[in-house]
This record gives C-alpha cells, sequence and structure tokens, in this order.
C-alpha cells in the first residue's frame, strides 16, 4: 500500500480548492480558522510533505531543519519576502506563489484608497454616523480634485501597470519611477519615466507598488517626503516597510503632504500609533487581494502546485 503524503496548511482557505487535497494526501492537522503560531508549526512541520502557508508566516531556516520530508513550500500570496528562498534552494526545496492573479483587485484597491483620502470619505462616514452632520456649508470636509492630476506610479510591473491603466479614465497625465527604465510602455500606457526625486516633486497622487527588497526597504522617508508637494497624496498597497511609517506621520501631521492611504504597515499587524491619531490616513486592513473571486483563484493556485510536486512533477509557479 503507498504511504499518502502529508500537507500543512497553516490556515483554512477560501472556496473549496483545499478539498482537492484529500484524494492524495491527508491534513497533518485540519487547516486551522486562526493564524497557526509557531510552537505549532515546529511542532507539526516534521512530517510534512508539502506545506500551504501564508505570508505572515516566517518560514526560516528553522522551520525547513525540522521539516525533514518537506518538497514544496506554497506561498499564499505573491510576495514570498517571508521565506528563505536560498536556504529553501539549498535544500532542495520547491517555493511557489501566487503571481498574477490579483493583479486587478490589489489595482481596484490602490484607487479606491486614492480617492478615499483625496474626498475624506472615512473623515465624511465618521461625521455622518456621529450625528455631527449639521447640514450642507461651502467649507464643508473640502477635499482634493483627482481628474486631470499628475499620477506617479513607482514600480512599473503587473500592479502598477493596471493602476496607470485606470488613470486614463481620470485624464491623469502618469509619470512612473522603476528600477529599471522599461521600453515599450509608452506608447502603449502613455506615460513618462522620471527619476524617483523627479517624480517625488511634481506627482500629485503617488502610487507605491514595487517589490521589498533590500534597496525598497524606506524607499521612501524623510528625505522623500521633504520633495513632495504640500498636497501630495500617497498611496501604499505593496509592502509596509517600503515607507518609513515614523517620517511619514511626521510629514502628515506638520503638512508635509496631505494625505495617505496605507493596506500594507511597516510591522504589521502592528501600526505606528502617531498614524492611527490622524484622520488624514485612510486605513484597510492588508486586503489588496481581499476579493471572492481573487482568493479562491488563489487558493486554487495553492492547492495545484503542491498537487504536482507530491506526483513528482514540478510546480507551475515556481520561485527557484
Amino acid at each position: 500500500m503507498v504511504e499518502r503524503k502529508k500537507v500543512l496548511v497553516t490556515r483554512d482557505l477560501p472556496g473549496d480548492a483545499l478539498s482537492q487535497l484529500k484524494g492524495v494526501s491527508d491534513f497533518l492537522i485540519e487547516p486551522p480558522t486562526q493564524p497557526l503560531s509557531r510552537e505549532r508549526l515546529l511542532e507539526v512541520i516534521p512530517k510534512a510533505d508539502a506545506l500551504i502557508c501564508l505570508l505572515s508566516e516566517t518560514i526560516d531556516q528553522t522551520v525547513m531543519d525540522r521539516a525533514k520530508n518537506l518538497k514544496v513550500i506554497s506561498n499564499y500570496a505573491v510576495g514570498y519576502n517571508n521565506i528563505d528562498l536560498e536556504y529553501a534552494t539549498q535544500k532542495g526545496i520547491y517555493v511557489t506563489n501566487t503571481p498574477d492573479v490579483l493583479t486587478e483587485a490589489t489595482a481596484d484597491l490602490a484607487w479606491a484608497l486614492m480617492l478615499a483620502a483625496a474626498r475624506r470619505v472615512v473623515e465624511g462616514d465618521k461625521m455622518v454616523r456621529s450625528g455631527n452632520f449639521k447640514g450642507w456649508t461651502p467649507d464643508l470636509l473640502l477635499g482634493s480634485e483627482v481628474y486631470g492630476k499628475t499620477l506617479g506610479v513607482i514600480g512599473l510591473g503587473r500592479i502598477g501597470s493596471a493602476v496607470i491603466k485606470r488613470a486614463k479614465g481620470f485624464g491623469m497625465p502618469v509619470i512612473y519611477w522603476s528600477r529599471e527604465k522599461k521600453t515599450g510602455f509608452k506608447e502603449q500606457l502613455d506615460l513618462e519615466y522620471m527619476s524617483l526625486p523627479e517624480l517625488l516633486k511634481k506627482a500629485d497622487f503617488i502610487s507605491v507598488n514595487v517589490a521589498l527588497t533590500p534597496q525598497t526597504r524606506h524607499l521612501i522617508g524623510q528625505k522623500e517626503f521633504s520633495l513632495m508637494k504640500k498636497n501630495a497624496i500617497i498611496v501604499n498597497t505593496a509592502r509596509g516597510p517600503i515607507i518609513d511609517e515614523e517620517a511619514l506621520a511626521e510629514a502628515l501631521k506638520t503638512g508635509l503632504i496631505k494625505a495617505a492611504g496605507l493596506d500594507v504597515y511597516e510591522n504589521e499587524p502592528d501600526i505606528n500609533p502617531e498614524l492611527r491619531e490622524l484622520d488624514n490616513v485612510v486605513f484597510t486592513p492588508h486586503v489588496g487581494s481581499g476579493t471572492e473571486e481573487t482568493r479562491a483563484k488563489m487558493a486554487q493556485m495553492v492547492v495545484d502546485d503542491v498537487l504536482l510536486v507530491l506526483k513528482g512533477q514540478k510546480p507551475l509557479h515556481a520561485i527557484n
């Protein structure tokens, strides 16, 4: 009798994709509805042939050294900075992610944050709910117009490009900075490349879409905020540490920039307490990919890759 493979899933996932694993494998533990603790992860990982994990879980050398049978780490996210990729490669363990599938959903949210910050939607909602709306006045919650303003995009990957496509409906000139100047995009998207300092000086709205690397950690800090327009609005749907949150809080408090929209945080899930006290910040809880359709597709992708590896085949979305 062939021994059934063991799969560890650190969190229950939307949709019914996980049920497909039962045909060829057993769950080490039933997928939990709450985050799996580090201690529990280390306790059960030694028997796992496959691991499906979240971006919030650190899969480092300690975990992989305990995982004697592990063949694949399937990350339920596009990013994979939670995984020691180099060590996994040394150990002969596939690492996979979920690329492309969340592009449109994340671009939608970037625009939701831009519009909410520009038109002070959260402040208005709070005013109405609290009973403090006493009628229309000429200066009530004056915000910023979006149409025709200059959009600056930092990072021209799939999500950055999707953000730019949506700017056409708002008649916005688009400028971009990327670690590498792209070719062919000016004709497709009608945009102009600029150095990062130039972009920061010119843009009215700034959308952060670059990947988190050692080079992009704190890419936006005090010096960068000092270059921006005083009416600038910055939105981050990429990774929290790209923006220095202390510098952001100071820039917002002192009026160096006008507002911000954040879906990701430097020390997630903890948020800088100074930022939390400010009305000119719109927060969402890391839900860039948070649509029913996208999250179900992501679950299917991680399951498909695990099934391929358990059958001795190469996964579709291997990073290493």
